[in-house]
């Protein structure tokens, strides 16, 4: 953690974002760009970002537009998947590199799925962890009943101002609790761990611009993408999928790699939806493993 700087980036489109990194070779030219999920913050790469800095990335973990100590623009347009993906795009941009690797985990991940479709040019290598591919879950979803029932919180998160008030009950408490309870190794979630994810959604304006992802995605964000289509990733990818998630079923993964030209996927029996937090060692390895491999 003594090796994580933290610094400001604005990007081309006025927004500022917070940025944890690790840049050994300022003037390297390789990035791993890392993109956190719902209701998490950079902070959810600490064990990856060592790794990646050793293995030659300059490392960029950003909190993500309307989290942590990035700008919270108003409104939900201001949270629709096409910002979200420029956001990416500017990033990048900022970061001077020119060869890409876009990691992404939950909401973080929908967003690497679409900059992969929407950019096929600009990254070098695709690595999601626990999100199936957008336009998979919307050929099969109606296949999946007990998925529908386990995303009965989206449908929850669109209701006005009830939400944000459950995020920060008991001062943002059971938002840190949470990570440990739905976790298979509670452990790796120390007070202190638990007290920075508290602390980020208590943030002002913090819970209402978390809730306006979910809220953009279904008024229209995602019926936009679907009616794009959704071209084969070229891509190398790795998929890496903690099947104890809570939320989303291991058969939703099924059927990835018609999306995905080039597609390793592993599944960790033993590791939760916080998957690289739960288990960051063998993350770890299989990140070290697929990214030493496919140079």
């Amino acid at each position: 953690m003594s090796e994580i700087q933290h610094e400001f980036v604005s990007t081309p489109e006025g927004l500022r974002f917070h940025v944890a990194k690790i840049e050994r070779d300022p003037s390297a030219t390789r990035l791993a760009l890392c993109l956190h999920g719902f209701p998490e913050c950079w902070y959810s790469w600490r064990h990856q970002m060592p790794l990646l800095a050793d293995l030659g990335y300059r490392v960029w973990a950003p909190d993500l537009r309307g989290y942590g100590e990035s700008d919270k623009p108003l409104g939900v347009e201001s949270y629709a998947i096409e910002k979200l993906v420029a956001d990416v795009a500017g990033l990048i941009q900022e970061s001077g590199a020119n060869e890409i690797t876009l990691l992404g985990h939950d909401w973080g991940a929908i967003v690497a799925w679409v900059f992969a479709t929407r950019h096929p040019t600009a990254l070098e290598r695709l690595v999601i962890m626990n999100v199936p591919h957008p336009g998979n879950v919307s050929a099969r979803m109606r296949n999946h009943p007990r998925q529908m029932l386990r995303s009965w919180y989206m449908l929850f998160f669109q209701l006005p101002w009830l939400p944000e008030r459950m995020l920060t009950l008991n001062q943002g408490a059971r938002v840190g609790e949470m990570f440990a309870r739905t976790s298979v190794h509670p452990e790796r979630f120390s007070r202190d761990d638990q007290a920075i994810y508290a602390a980020n959604v208590m943030r002002p304006g913090a819970a209402r611009a978390m809730i306006h992802w979910y809220r953009a995605l279904l008024r229209g964000g995602k019926g936009r993408q679907d009616a794009l289509g959704w071209p084969v990733i070229e891509t190398p990818t790795l998929m890496i999928w903690g099947e104890q998630d809570i939320a989303l079923l291991k058969e939703t993964t099924y059927g990835t790699e018609e999306y995905v030209r080039d597609l390793t996927l592993e599944y960790l029996p033993d590791a939760s939806h916080w998957v690289q937090q739960d288990v960051p060692d063998t993350v770890n390895r299989l990140l070290e493993d697929w990214l030493t491999q496919s140079r």
